[in-house]
Formats: C-alpha cells, sequence, structure tokens
C-alpha cells in the first residue's frame, strides 16, 4: 500500500512539473502528444465536478485547472498527459461544469456563453454544442456543453432551467421540437409534446 502510494504521488507529481512546464508555452497542445501509458492515477472527478486525489479532495483550484489543461480523452477513457507520459483517471460523468451563462447581444442572433468550474469560456455554437440525454432512471433531461477536443462540460441543474426558459419550438425534419437557439444554431432538446417533462 505504502509503495503503491509512492508510486502514486511521483506520477501525480510528474504531471503536475510538466503541467507547470508546458503551459508556460501557452495552451499545452493535448492533442498532438500520443506518450506511453505509466498507469492509472489515484484521480477521480466526481458527478459534481469535484477532483479527488487518493480520496481526498483537491482543495487548490489552481492545481484543478493544471491538471484540466492536460486531460485527454480516448474513447470512453480519461488520460492526464504530457509529452512523454500518460496516466489514466476516473471520470464519473463529465470531467468539467458548466457554472455560468451568459447572453451575448452583440450580433444579430443572441449567443449563449458559459464559463466552466475550470474557467473555460466557450461560446455555444455548432463546434461547440449542446446535447441532452435521458436519465434512465428518471427520464429526465442531462444537459451537456462541448468544451474541447471530445471534453463534456455538464451543464448545472439551474442553467438547465435557464436554457429551458429561453427554449422555443421548431420544425426539425419535420418533428415540432423543443429546444433553445445559440446564434444561427438551434440545439433541440425533446420532442414538443414532452413539454410536460419540463413543468
Amino acid at each position: 500500500m505504502a509503495k503503491e502510494r509512492q508510486e502514486n504521488s511521483a506520477l501525480f507529481e510528474g504531471i503536475a512539473g510538466a503541467a507547470r512546464r508546458e503551459g508556460e508555452k501557452g495552451p499545452p497542445p493535448v492533442h498532438l502528444w500520443d506518450p506511453p501509458f505509466c498507469g492509472d492515477l489515484d484521480l477521480r472527478i466526481t458527478t459534481d465536478g469535484t477532483w479527488f486525489y487518493l480520496g481526498t479532495p483537491i482543495g487548490r483550484p489552481a492545481l484543478v485547472k493544471l491538471f484540466a489543461s492536460v486531460l485527454k480523452r480516448e474513447g470512453d477513457a480519461y488520460f492526464l498527459v504530457t509529452p512523454v507520459e500518460k496516466v489514466g483517471i476516473t471520470v464519473e460523468d463529465a470531467p468539467f461544469l458548466a457554472v455560468e451563462m451568459s447572453v451575448s447581444q452583440s450580433v444579430e442572433r443572441p449567443v449563449l456563453q458559459f464559463r466552466t468550474n475550470v474557467d473555460d469560456h466557450v461560446t455555444c455554437e455548432a463546434d461547440h454544442p449542446l446535447r441532452f440525454e435521458r436519465e434512465p432512471e428518471t427520464g429526465g433531461l442531462k444537459p451537456y456543453l462541448h468544451v474541447r477536443r471530445n471534453l463534456w462540460a455538464k451543464v448545472t441543474r439551474a442553467l438547465f432551467y435557464d436554457l429551458v426558459a429561453r427554449g422555443e419550438e421548431r420544425e426539425i425534419e419535420g418533428r415540432r421540437m423543443f429546444g433553445v437557439a445559440s446564434g444561427a444554431t438551434f440545439f433541440a432538446m425533446a420532442d414538443a409534446s414532452a413539454l410536460k417533462d419540463f413543468a
């Protein structure tokens, strides 16, 4: 157990140091890196967006942002990567949370802008879409926002209600859909007949 903790600690410190160095040059080009797999790190992102290391919440926001900058997704697996190493981590749902939303009125059509819990600022558009998934247990909707490179942010419940309040009905491929627009793009949430689900 002690040896495992030491190995975890060495990986943790190595990734943090490399991420710091790479971050000094600008946003790390994670998509260009394909280093060898070095094992799993006891690091977990819970459904509420909290990052845990060895079962303890990481209390330093700057460290969480640092790790978030070198996060990579391959299929359904998540990794922290540097140019020379790749370690697996656990993500319970989405790695980020969308925690703030504003509406830009500076263009012809209102555009939704989001901020994540790791301070990514995302303009909702075709390249950064919203998607809505059904919760198997409740039948309710879970909204997500694409942040970068197949990494998504779960939209908080409060912001979801704001999206619903901005919602409208449109005809999509012969079906009446309820959704929300951002700029020129319409993101369908559900069949308009299911509006009672949002009441």
